[in-house]
């Protein structure tokens, strides 16, 4: 850019305009996963629709390569580019929340906690994920799963409609009503289609206060526990959710000192709605072996989705591998049990995420999500702090997943995709790509959006 084309687009933007001589520019480009170290030539604040209009037709008036971030918590770093333009969203954060008609305004920048925050005032949830950091904006492109998925579905599923600055530089409405073939694309289709700067969500009564806690079993009783879990979510209600995580134990106060640090399995506990008849339907869990101990009682729902927080603080290396599972069978769960005898690093963990329920009744074609099969998903997730343990923190999530995998469905969720697994994005959309790929053609030929888990254009 002529210096004089600078000066302008940055005295006519409302937020700021940083290059890396900027001082705020280091702290800016950074993001959750350490692993990501990359330079944009312009960071670009947005303040505004405005904003993210001008910064777009920016973009494709200079050929930039673009980058979007909203929260920031992507495993493959795709909100940072190297050289190109990145147009953060983080302060667009505004959460605004009608409690007569139960939706809620979303802008891209907003957290989980920032969403949790405004609609629990009101006794209200979507169904979104387990983490407070996580940004509103990627979890819902995505798919997005949590504790309230077997009840009311995956997070796109309480997508009302959206605004999108798409690659023309002009934002537009996308619902059943307006623009519904983009409105399908956007429901799990992630960044390829353009910037939305304003979700509408439909909400659900919700807490405030819900039982929630964790379990805590022995390594060496895991095949058991294991095993007894799998028959057990069969049968258990809606309003009821257990995840695994296999990894070394924090020192959780609950656990007695000796336990700190040694291999085990904790079975993550939610349940929304009546607390007596949830304190009836956990109490089955507790008789499957001899507990390390246990931590369960009712809580706001806004303390429990921060539960998790200090294992995902910002700062850390991280690399993930995933798979979906339609069932469970003996032999993934062997194999999950031998690795975590081997975690290489103490931040180490395999998480079984549970879904079904509500967002298996979805039909594969409804959304851009098709994977609406998928019971339980697989995530090994890798996380050290020394960039010199990379190599074997790497190779122990590359040797799980390979081992698990020929018993896996086959498909995989898009958000949980590292950079490198830009071959896997077939399988995360299955008998949509297609379709996707049609989409892409419409609203990005030029393929603007592509630094993400990229549907790339066909013309």
């Amino acid at each position: 850019m002529q210096s004089e084309a600078f000066d302008r687009f940055k005295s006519e933007t409302r937020g700021e305009v940083l290059v890396p001589s900027d001082p705020p520019y280091d702290d800016t480009r950074k993001v959750w996963n350490a692993m990501i170290d990359r330079r944009p030539a312009m960071i670009v604040r947005c303040a505004g629709v405005a904003d993210v209009m001008r910064s777009v037709a920016l973009a494709r008036d200079y050929n930039l390569l673009v980058s979007v971030r909203g929260g920031g918590h992507n495993i493959g770093g795709s909100a940072v580019c190297d050289d190109g333009l990145m147009i953060d969203l983080s302060a667009m954060r505004s959460v605004r929340v009608n409690p007569e008609t139960r939706r809620a305004y979303v802008e891209p920048g907003a957290t989980l906690g920032d969403f949790d925050h405004e609609a629990q005032a009101f006794g209200l949830a979507a169904s979104t994920g387990i983490n407070s950091t996580t940004g509103v904006a990627g979890l819902t492109l995505g798919g997005g799963f949590g504790w309230l998925t077997r009840k009311y579905g995956m997070t796109v599923d309480d997508l009302v409609s959206a605004d999108i600055v798409t690659a023309d530089a002009k934002r537009v409405r996308a619902s059943a009503e307006e623009n519904p073939d983009l409105f399908w694309a956007i429901r799990g289709g992630g960044g390829n289609f353009g910037i939305v700067t304003l979700f509408e969500f439909r909400l659900h009564p919700v807490g405030p206060e819900v039982l929630g806690g964790m379990i805590a079993f022995p390594l060496d009783q895991a095949g058991s526990v294991l095993r007894r879990y799998r028959e057990f979510v069969e049968t258990m209600p809606a309003d009821l959710n257990v995840w695994v995580v296999l990894r070394q134990a924090p020192p959780l106060p609950f656990l007695p000192e000796a336990v700190h640090g040694r291999e085990t399995v904790f079975l993550a506990i939610f349940h929304d709605g009546d607390m007596a008849k949830g304190k009836k339907a956990i109490e089955p869990v507790r008789g499957f072996g001899k507990s390390l101990g246990e931590h369960i009682g009712p809580m706001p729902f806004t303390a429990w989705q921060k539960a998790f927080d200090p294992l995902l603080t910002p700062g850390a290396r991280n690399y993930w591998k995933s798979n979906n599972f339609t069932e469970l069978g003996d032999r993934p769960l062997d194999i999950a049990i031998e690795y975590t005898g081997k975690l290489p690093s103490p931040q180490c963990e395999i998480f079984i995420g549970l879904l079904g329920g509500q967002a298996s009744r979805v039909a594969p074609d409804a959304t851009a999500y098709s994977a609406r099969d998928t019971k339980f998903v697989f995530n090994t997730h890798a996380r050290w702090d020394k960039a010199e343990e990379d190599e074997k923190c790497i190779a122990w999530a590359r040797e799980f997943f390979r081992k698990t995998a020929p018993d896996a469905s086959g498909s995989v969720y898009v958000n949980f995709l590292t950079e490198e697994e830009g071959d896997r994005v077939r399988a995360a959309y299955g008998p949509n790509h297609d379709r996707l790929v049609r989409m892409k053609n419409k609203y990005d030929p030029k393929n603007l959006f592509r630094m993400n888990q990229n549907i790339k254009p066909s013309i």
